[in-house]
């Protein structure tokens, strides 16, 4: 007999939120790392309070901006709520860094030496729930004749392995680069903050799969966003963030691509 896991119980909660899902606007805003908490069954992953407040566990900032950024332009927002230590729905199952055991400088020992059962308990309680909610959302969409133009937010570290980053704010695509293109043409001429095209990551990293998974598929105009998280570390920041976003995304597509 194989061996049966269930990593989730009722207390745990739903691994995928949907707010505002009546909105109006053509974006769909998606944010796969919004939240640091792990299923109780996970215990700490045997990390410190400390490493699972960091950003290896989550997008700090990246919610609170996303939820702005929804009210902002009446979109819809789908996010997950579990850490990405857990399960990164940013990955494919066959990915490495889907369930690291290693981010960072940080090991993860509760990730080291997982069966194949565990691992599958995460892809489908996890990973599937947050995949088939998106999927579902998009056919509904497209049924309903909408136009959808699915935006990532995400928020990366200022320091990483050491070294500083001097880009604010990345505009990150895949093989469709018309949003983006339109995104960093605009911002150039605002130069508000420091803009930078597949940084600090780019499809060479595995950063893409929600782009391709979701838009590149369905051949829906897609980009994902990249924000230097001590930018957004308060309210004032994520509003003044969420204020520039909403406008640049909405102006750049009142462009013709």
């Amino acid at each position: 007999m194989s061996e049966q896991i269930q990593l989730l119980s009722p207390a745990d909660g739903r691994p995928v939120t949907v707010e505002n899902a009546k909105g109006r606007s053509a974006i769909l805003l998606v944010c796969e790392h919004a939240s640091r908490t792990l299923p109780a069954s996970l215990g700490t992953l045997g990390l410190s309070t400390e490493a699972l407040n960091a950003h290896i566990a989550w997008d700090p900032g990246a919610l609170a901006v996303a939820q702005r950024v929804s009210g902002l332009l009446d979109a819809t927002l789908i996010f997950q709520n579990f850490s990405r230590l857990a399960y990164d729905c940013n990955r494919p199952p066959e990915a490495p860094d889907a369930m690291p055991e290693v981010s960072e400088i940080f090991e993860i020992p509760g990730n080291r030496g997982m069966s194949s059962a565990e691992r599958q308990a995460r892809v489908d309680e996890v990973y599937l729930p947050f995949r088939e909610t998106l999927a579902k959302t998009i056919k509904t969409r497209t049924g309903a004749e909408r136009d959808t133009v699915i935006v990532t937010i995400h928020s990366f570290t200022p320091v990483y392995k050491g070294v500083s980053r001097r880009v604010e704010v990345g505009i990150l695509h895949d093989r469709d680069t018309r949003l983006a293109d339109q995104m960093l043409a605009l911002a150039g001429q605002r130069q508000e903050f420091v803009m930078g095209r597949n940084q600090p990551y780019g499809p060479e990293d595995g950063v893409t799969h929600t782009l391709k998974e979701h838009g590149l598929a369905n051949g829906l105009m897609n980009v994902m966003i990249e924000v230097r998280n001590d930018l957004i570390r308060d309210e004032t920041g994520q509003g003044v963030m969420a204020g520039f976003l909403a406008g640049l995304i909405s102006e750049s597509l009142t462009v013709p691509a």
